[in-house]
């Protein structure tokens, strides 16, 4: 395992922060208006009358808007990542895990809201880089290491046969996403169906065990 995989999966490890009701709902807030206007137009006033508090309320919990973007994204990181990449390294189910991961990946990727908060934290990455690293960090790499070390655990099994686990899983995660979020995030396509989701995932799938799994 790399030394930056055993990062992510370190730091991913610590007890997230709880999050109270009044937290999450200014939080569910923000989300709407960043949405709606972007994240240069929008105005903490605004946040505070869309989520439903006060000012003084609003700035206990966020010192500014920056932060408050943060918190929206860290949110949606947490998210993706406790209800797509729990995996067991002792299933050696290679395709019923797979096809978990990439149905359920996609599906969130291709929830309404979700390109949108993507396209802004692109577009502010370079003035706001430790936006972007956190992004990263708690979202794709988060993903990337958890199918990375499970992928490792096949490979000692015998289960599979990998020389990068790493590239392995990346290609796999691309090969499910690519022709269905690709053209929502550049807005050319609209959400896909449920059976155009499954068809490009179980394909990926056969790709992926027919390349790798041990022949018997």
């Amino acid at each position: 395992m790399s030394a930056q995989t055993e990062k992510v999966l370190e730091r991913a490890a610590k007890p997230a922060e709880e999050e109270s009701k009044k937290r999450c709902q200014i939080i569910e807030g923000a989300r709407k208006v960043f949405l709606a206007q972007g994240f240069d137009a929008t105005s903490m006033n605004e946040v505070a009358r869309v989520a439903g508090v006060s000012k003084g309320t609003l700035y206990v919990y966020f010192q500014n808007k920056e932060q408050l973007f943060q918190a929206m994204v860290g949110q949606q990181c947490r998210e993706q990542r406790e209800r797509i990449f729990a995996l067991d390294p002792e299933d050696h189910d290679i395709e019923g895990a797979l096809t978990r991961v990439g149905l359920a990946l996609v599906e969130f990727l291709c929830q309404p809201g979700r390109a949108p908060s993507l396209r802004t934290v692109i577009a502010i990455s370079e003035r706001m880089p430790e936006l972007g690293r956190q992004f990263y960090e708690t979202g794709p790499a988060f993903g990337l290491a958890h199918l990375t070390s499970y992928l490792k655990a096949q490979v000692a099994a015998g289960v599979l046969a990998i020389e990068d686990c790493e590239v392995a899983a990346a290609q796999f995660m691309d090969s499910c996403s690519a022709t269905l979020f690709k053209p929502i995030l550049f807005n050319f396509g609209t959400s896909p169906t449920h059976e155009q989701i499954e068809h490009v995932v179980k394909t990926a799938v056969r790709m992926f065990v027919t390349a790798y799994r041990v022949k018997s």
